[in-house]
């Protein structure tokens, strides 16, 4: 169990442009432990408009342990029409692995979840590898409930790019 203490040289804080090349770093990262880095497109351009252009549609916190950066969240809004309100999705947390364990992870979420309320969110919502036992061990001493009834669907490149051809189309 880790104590206060340790935490006390914990810094969380939300990201600004300055961020963006570590925060790309980490999400580098983050693709390499999820086996997922051939599908990472993402430049220090393009989450710099995402978070801070003209329409930003995210928001991101940066986390230091002792100085050294130690993490990022990255979320955003959604809408809960059952609700009749926002939600707020988690897009990425991520921890460092040689800094997991010492309740980074724990306090990004909390902060997160804190931001939730405050806004009068109706649920928060992110999604997690099915191998990754891990990260659903930390969500389910955090009370998360697995949605198992609903399938995630997802529409991207050639596929996306083709429907909305489709759409072009009838205009």
């Amino acid at each position: 169990m880790n104590s206060l203490p340790e935490l006390s040289s914990l810094i969380i804080r939300e990201a600004t442009p300055d961020d963006v090349a570590l925060m790309l770093d980490l999400i580098r990262e983050l693709a390499d432990y999820e086996k997922l880095t051939h599908t990472l497109e993402a430049t220090e351009e393009s989450m710099r408009e995402a978070l801070f252009g003209d329409r930003p549609v995210a928001e991101a916190l940066m986390a230091y342990f002792d100085d050294e950066p130690a993490g990022y969240a990255i979320f955003f809004h959604s809408m809960s029409t059952f609700l009749g309100r926002a939600g707020l999705y988690l897009e990425d947390i991520y921890v460092r692995p040689h800094l997991r364990g010492r309740g980074i992870g724990k306090a990004m979420f909390a902060n997160i979840a804190h931001i939730a309320v405050q806004r009068k969110c109706g649920r928060m919502e992110w999604q997690v590898l099915r191998w990754n036992q891990p990260a659903i061990d930390f969500y389910d001493a955090l009370g998360a409930e697995a949605m198992d009834g609903w399938l995630t669907m997802r529409l991207a490149g050639e596929s996306l790019t083709n429907v909305a051809k489709d759409c072009a189309d009838s205009d």
